[in-house]
């Protein structure tokens, strides 16, 4: 469903990501970790369209994302690191912004939108002013117009960053669920733990490149026991 084709993203003499190899199929949830400056967000914005590659071909389904942006961006759902919103419309407002921005019609819309209140517990804050959230509140916001459309691929970069534990359990049981009815998730995370818990795969960068791809246990061959965090700290010092 998602594949990075030898990959180059260039900022001036600087590669922020080098010739990467990668892919996510259908039904499978891979965790792309590596320090501040790996490459991880660059990598994402260029799937979802907001960066284009100065080298290689990203590719949605059957989409290269630089030739076919509108087709391939109907099969995605974006959860950036910085959740925005309008703040002088209300939670209902900006989703059925959204929801009109991906085409779905009225009565499509309304019933995206009891679905996503319901399943991120909006009901509550939906018609107050998005300027009134607070930091949690904006993340579930965000991620219900991410998932509005129902698209087949979920990125998400960083997802938990100033979460409650409540807020944590929902997005970490929502992706799951996302995965197990056979669509894709591509999320970059600081949060090992996470990564271990609910990831299929792991994708490890350091410095734009790609040191690792598979499933932890993969990585624990010569250490059974080992925690990913000290298997990631391994590989970080390579």
């Amino acid at each position: 469903m998602i594949h990075f084709q030898r990959v180059t993203r260039k900022y001036g003499d600087r590669i922020a990501v080098n010739q990467l190899e990668l892919s996510v199929s259908s039904g499978q949830l891979l965790a792309m970790l590596g320090h501040n400056g790996a490459g991880k967000s660059t990598s994402l914005k260029m799937l979802v369209g907001l960066l284009r590659p100065s080298e290689g071909v990203v590719q949605v389904g059957p989409y290269d994302v630089a030739k076919n942006p509108r087709e391939s961006s109907r099969l995605i759902g974006y959860v950036p690191d910085q959740p925005y919103l309008y703040d002088k419309l209300s939670g209902r407002e900006f989703l059925e912004f959204v929801a009109e921005m991906h085409g779905l019609t009225a009565s499509e819309t309304r019933e995206a939108l009891d679905r996503e209140a319901t399943r991120f517990e909006l009901g509550d804050f939906l018609d107050r002013l998005t300027e009134s959230y607070s930091h949690g509140m904006r993340q579930r916001t965000v991620f219900a117009a991410a998932l509005i459309h129902q698209p087949e691929v979920l990125v998400v970069d960083e997802p938990m960053v100033g979460l409650d534990p409540h807020s944590i359990r929902l997005v970490k049981d929502l992706m799951r669920e996302y995965v197990d009815v056979g669509r894709t998730v591509l999320m970059s995370t600081h949060m090992l733990s996470v990564a271990e818990e609910i990831a299929d795969r792991v994708a490890v960068l350091k410095s734009g490149t790609l040191l690792f791809e598979g499933k932890v246990s993969e990585l624990r061959l010569n250490a059974p026991d080992a925690t990913l965090e000290s298997l990631y700290l391994s590989l970080m010092d390579q």
